[in-house]
This record gives C-alpha cells, sequence and structure tokens, in this order.
C-alpha cells in the first residue's frame, strides 16, 4: 500500500451550554466537512469508499467523547476517530458550569498503489 494524505481540514465545534464534548467533537467536524467542496475521489478516479478519513479531535475530556456517534458523520470512506486532550473549557461568568470548544483535524488520505487487473 501507499497511502498519501491529499487533504486536510480543520473545524471548531462548540457546546456552550450543555457541556457535551460529543456534540462539540461533532460540530468541529462539520465545520471541518461543510465548509469545503472538494472532489479528491473524483480527481483521482478512485470511487469515495476508497477514502481514508482519520480524525483528530481535541477536547479536554476525552475519555466523555462518544467516537462511534462520530463515525455516523460521514457516509462513505474508512473513517476513525482519536480523541485526544485538546480544546478548551471555558467558565461561565453568570451561571455554574462552562462552555466547551472543540478543535478537529480530518485527513483524507488515498492508497495511491492501483492494482492492475
Amino acid at each position: 500500500m501507499a497511502i498519501k494524505r491529499v487533504v486536510t481540514q480543520f473545524g471548531m465545534g462548540t457546546s456552550i451550554r450543555s457541556r457535551n464534548y460529543t456534540e462539540a467533537a461533532a460540530r468541529a467536524i462539520r465545520d471541518a466537512l461543510w465548509h469545503n467542496s472538494l472532489n479528491v475521489a473524483d480527481a483521482f478516479g478512485f470511487p469515495r469508499e476508497a477514502m481514508f478519513i482519520n480524525v483528530e479531535i481535541g477536547v479536554q475530556q476525552p475519555d466523555a467523547v462518544d467516537t462511534a456517534a462520530l463515525l455516523k458523520i460521514f457516509p462513505y470512506g474508512k473513517p476513525s476517530v482519536k480523541v485526544v486532550k485538546g480544546g478548551l473549557d471555558i467558565p461561565r461568568r453568570e451561571k455554574e458550569g462552562w462552555s466547551v470548544i472543540a478543535n478537529a483535524a480530518v485527513m483524507v488520505s488515498f492508497d495511491m498503489e492501483r492494482t492492475h487487473d
């Protein structure tokens, strides 16, 4: 295999009141994906299902993220999600609690080594 990254996209998502790390992470992924319309699979002559989609999410409480829920965001390709400590928890001034900020990096790769029939 000759896996080569062809796209890196970045996004940010928040959970202002509910402190939901999974929702903030999902919003960060959507932010990264939906600001672009990239047709890289078509450009290389690959089916969309051939995409390797590696996602890295940064939040302050990585164990609070449901990675299975995040995988459902992707309608095709071979996604994987890794959650690390990052992002921000911002204390709320007027109330108890905090707001969550998640950061996402979405990297799309292909196996560039074509097989010949």
